[in-house]
């Protein structure tokens, strides 16, 4: 694993870092749109003080921190394939590219010493998980790594309810940032209360403390939700995931493909107003993340 430089440095001092997944670059959004928001999300973490950590695996080689050549291939190349845990040892030994998921940058993040991440939205249950027992390994990953997920919610294209009872299972602590209830991603409001609440970063970062000192191995999420004003309609949202779910079906769509193939349906079928409030939404949570990383720094 190869840590950059600047990342390196500032974990080795105690200054903030939050690590960024690299699968939103590949695989989520459009292609030149693609680069040019890894760059705006990389600078909304750098303006509020913190040094951005985007996550890949390029050329074999697990990188924490990427620069540009690394950054165009993950956004570029067509090789690049998207990469969980269980991905990360066999496209290392084939030398290949990888983008990471949650999962896997989770994994890469905490082995590298880093306490923040902030990524779109969590994987979790599917919605027909009881006949084909489709779970994102989104949800293992996260009762191993110690570190805040400051997210979005869980991509409404999951069962949101199933999905919380997973994480509680798991012992995963999951905080609404200044809401009582857990936001759907696109939607301000999944229709679910959060467990609990905070309304600073410095909170956050007294429970990431708190939770260290109890020997408490598993994540934090920081569940982020956009304002009201900002949310897809959910009318058209509730429509477009029906129709989606039907397209995938049809198509033999299943396990790792289904969510890149659900995202792709949403911004055709959006006229582009998922892709936008998805480039919303990544980017208020870097902007989180960056806040969540100085307050536990200091």
């Amino acid at each position: 694993m190869r840590i950059a430089p600047e990342v390196a440095e500032a974990v080795a001092g105690g200054r903030p870092v939050v690590a960024l997944e690299s699968t939103l670059i590949s695989h989520g959004l459009p292609r030149p749109r693609n680069l040019e928001v890894a760059h705006e999300i990389e600078q909304a973490v750098r303006e509020v003080g913190a040094v951005p950590a985007t996550v890949a695996v390029v050329a074999g080689e697990a990188r924490v921190g990427l620069d540009e050549a690394a950054l165009d291939v993950v956004a570029s190349d067509p090789a690049v394939v998207k990469c969980g845990v269980r991905d990360l040892a066999v496209v290392a030994a084939r030398g290949g590219h990888g983008a990471t998921t949650v999962a896997s940058t989770a994994w890469l993040a905490a082995r590298a010493g880093i306490s923040v991440f902030a990524t779109g939205g969590l994987g979790g249950v599917h919605r027909e998980a009881r006949e084909t027992w489709d779970e994102s390994a989104d949800l293992e990953t996260l009762a191993r790594v110690g570190l805040a997920v400051v997210c979005s919610g869980v991509k409404s294209i999951l069962d949101v309810g199933a999905t919380l009872e997973r994480l509680e299972t798991l012992g995963v602590t999951v905080l609404g940032y200044r809401t009582d209830r857990f936001p759907g991603f696109y939607l301000h409001d999944s229709g679910y209360p959060a467990p609990w609440r905070v309304d600073s970063p410095d909170e956050v970062a007294a429970v990431l403390a708190a939770g260290r000192s109890l020997g408490a191995g598993g994540a934090v999420v920081v569940a982020n939700p956009l304002p009201p004003d900002e949310q897809l309609d959910p009318e058209l949202h509730d429509r477009v995931v029906s129709a989606g779910l039907a397209a995938a079906s049809a198509a033999g769509v299943t396990g790792k493909e289904m969510t890149p193939f659900l995202l792709d349906f949403f911004h055709t079928e959006t006229g582009g107003e998922s892709l936008e409030a998805n480039v919303r939404l990544v980017i208020r949570n870097a902007e989180l993340g960056a806040r969540i990383a100085v307050a536990a720094a200091v």
